[in-house]
């Protein structure tokens, strides 16, 4: 068995009977094999199903209890939706703290070579590497189907953790991340016209009130 690379965060003790990649990270629940070796970058579709009919951890598989944990970008605590289900806490931290491309602001999602057949997840897909990460706790989520598949419609939160760089992130830095991803989420809200512009901002000031002050 592969050892985890020095330097990772605490494993919690649902993810220590995950698989470990060539590199030493642990591989998450939902990931897919392709010829053997796992592709960080594409979702399971069977895990999908088995997430939403048990209500299981996107991360390590085990049942999730009361509270619900969504790893998403700030982009997604404007419109209050996700395309993954939710995580235990514990998995959700690890996640932020651990994974290269939530931990590193200048990693970039690798396109090449992927997979046939591969669709990006449903909605309005940002490609961007936000630079932050919001951990967003709930107890309670609404699905939604939408073309391409089901999102996620999050309930108030009972917890909000912020994090950039494997740390608690700073205002500032959160502040950036949403200045630098409103611009196209108002370009979609001008095309849909009617009341969405007004709608986003809305949703905007109320996201604002969870930034740490």
């Amino acid at each position: 068995m592969t050892a985890l690379r020095d330097g990772l965060p605490p494993l919690p003790q649902r993810m220590r009977s995950l698989p470990v990649d060539a590199r030493g990270y642990p591989v998450p629940w939902f990931v897919q094999f392709i010829d053997g070796q796992p592709d960080f970058r594409v979702a399971d579709g069977e895990k999908l199903v088995r997430a939403l009919r048990g209500s299981c951890c996107w991360v390590c598989g085990e049942p999730v209890g009361k509270f619900k944990t969504f790893v998403i970008g700030p982009m997604c605590a404007v419109n209050r939706t996700s395309s993954e289900p939710p995580c235990h806490t514990d998995c959700a931290v690890f996640s932020a703290t651990a994974c290269p491309f939530l931990r590193l602001p200048k990693a970039q999602r690798r396109d090449a070579n992927i997979p046939a057949g591969v669709a990006d997840p449903p909605g309005e897909f940002l490609t961007r590497n936000p630079g932050v990460t919001l951990l967003w706790t709930t107890l309670s989520y609404t699905r939604m189907k939408v073309d391409g598949g089901v999102l996620f419609r999050l309930g108030d939160p009972t917890q909000v953790r912020w994090y950039a760089q494997a740390r608690t992130a700073t205002r500032a830095e959160i502040l950036e991340s949403i200045d630098s991803g409103m611009p196209t989420l108002r370009e979609y809200a001008d095309l849909d016209g009617g009341g969405a512009p007004a709608q986003l901002e809305k949703q905007y000031n109320e996201m604002l009130a969870l930034l740490p002050r």
